[in-house]
């Protein structure tokens, strides 16, 4: 009981950390500052020359912004000759003290800059923030990428998995937490705080998030739950207004329905893998009845496949008949099933990037719906179509194995017999 108590405060105490702010009055340039925390007097004074880098960076317009990331792309890159010198050296003779001086030049200046800036409270959200900055700029500045992969590399590594913590919202959490929950949904738009509320007030709706120490305000993803006594074909039926909540303990299956990265600065960083997994394992605990842990997924790249299959002599008729929004329900779903287990992307891998996402992760295709998302988007991007994929503990890693060793995508009996059955309609009532 006393180490729980400990394990609290220490928590709290991370959570409670809040920026110390301190006056800039050092006449010196940013790059001149940037070499001072470099340098021996960074050893000393690092902590106050890193707040005075980052208050300064926060005050950047585009052009200065720029600056700054070209000097530290350019002004400290590695130095390649004296890295070739010392990686001979330490291949001849394999000694300690080589191999020190081989690791310190691999990581280079600018890898070590960024650990210095990341010394005082809220800097590494400072950090996070200033990659958005980054990858905006690379975009017309590709040289930048260098720069890009040291920050990937850090932030990977302070955003390990065993520094996260995942907390569960509700309605009752704080306006600011709730208002973010809103800004950062990016699968199914939260129209007004009346439908948030229907996400996260009811007996049968859980929200889980996860949440690092160092930037305790700012979730950095989420994942919405609908608790149900079956497994879901339509996410309309999932959020209307005009359902009847359920009992947890009368639930049957776990939906998760919405999955949302919440920082742009963390691209290219994964969490969701562990989200999901964590949330099934507490939702087991909490209620050990649950038989499905499934997702209720969007297929974001569905329609753009679809009119690419338009001339196709099988597909043709009836992918332009689903875009025109004249296709039967069946053939929907038979077209749906032959995208998730046939489409492919120029490496061969699944098109759609949710699929990549969960079958990755050691999710099954579990079953696939048409008319299931009628919102304005859905009908855009998947023609209101939708897809289940099932995790079952027991045989994630496998499935994971399967699809990354060897392609293999993971797929219940009922999908892959919809993948093979015939359309419904003939080409010209298709067309028609």
């Amino acid at each position: 009981m006393q180490r729980n108590r400990y394990l609290s405060d220490i928590l709290s105490t991370l959570f409670d950390r809040r920026r110390a702010t301190r006056s800039d009055d050092d006449p010196r340039d940013t790059t001149d500052l940037c070499h001072a925390l470099l340098s021996q007097e960074g050893e000393v004074s690092g902590l106050k020359l890193a707040e005075v880098i980052l208050a300064r960076y926060r005050g950047f317009d585009e052009a200065a912004k720029l600056a700054f990331f070209q000097f530290i792309n350019d002004a400290l890159d590695i130095d390649a000759a004296h890295l070739a010198q010392v990686a001979q050296s330490y291949a001849e003779t394999g000694s300690t003290k080589d191999y020190a001086r081989l690791f310190g030049a691999a990581t280079g200046q600018r890898r070590r800059l960024l650990r210095r800036l990341n010394q005082p409270s809220g800097a590494t959200a400072d950090l996070v923030s200033m990659r958005v900055d980054l990858l905006r700029l690379i975009r017309t500045n590709p040289d930048l990428k260098r720069t890009d992969l040291d920050f990937a590399l850090l932030l990977r590594s302070w955003f390990n998995v065993g520094f996260l913590v995942l907390r569960q919202i509700d309605w009752m959490a704080p306006a600011a937490l709730l208002d973010k929950i809103v800004a950062y949904e990016a699968v199914h738009e939260i129209d007004d705080l009346d439908d948030l509320r229907r996400r996260l007030s009811p007996p049968d709706r859980r929200c889980f998030a996860f949440f690092h120490p160092a930037m305790p305000d700012e979730p950095l993803i989420f994942v919405e739950v609908a608790l149900a006594d079956h497994i879901p074909g339509s996410v309309d039926a999932v959020l209307s207004d005009g359902r009847e909540p359920l009992m947890p303990e009368n639930a049957r299956a776990a939906v998760f329905y919405s999955i949302s990265n919440c920082q742009e600065g963390l691209k290219g960083i994964s969490f969701g893998n562990l989200l999901i997994k964590q949330v099934v394992r507490q939702l087991s605990v909490e209620l050990p009845q649950l038989s499905d842990f499934v997702t209720l997924s969007p297929l974001p790249l569905f329609n753009t496949w679809l009119a690419d299959q338009t001339e196709d002599p099988i597909h043709g008729a009836v992918a332009s008949a689903i875009l025109a929004g004249t296709a039967g329900q069946e053939d929907t779903r038979v077209m749906a099933a032959r995208y998730l287990l046939d489409g492919k992307d120029k490496n061969g891998a699944p098109f759609d990037p949710v699929a990549r996402f969960h079958l990755g992760n050691g999710a099954e295709v579990h079953d696939v719906h048409a008319n299931a998302d009628s919102s304005a988007n859905g009908l855009a991007q998947s023609s209101g179509a939708m897809v289940n994929y099932l995790y079952d503990l027991g045989q994630v890693e496998r499935n994971h194995e399967d699809f990354a060793l060897r392609g293999q995508i993971t797929t219940s009996r009922s999908v892959r017999a919809l993948a093979r059955t015939p359309f419904k309609a003939k080409s010209w009532q298709q067309a028609s």
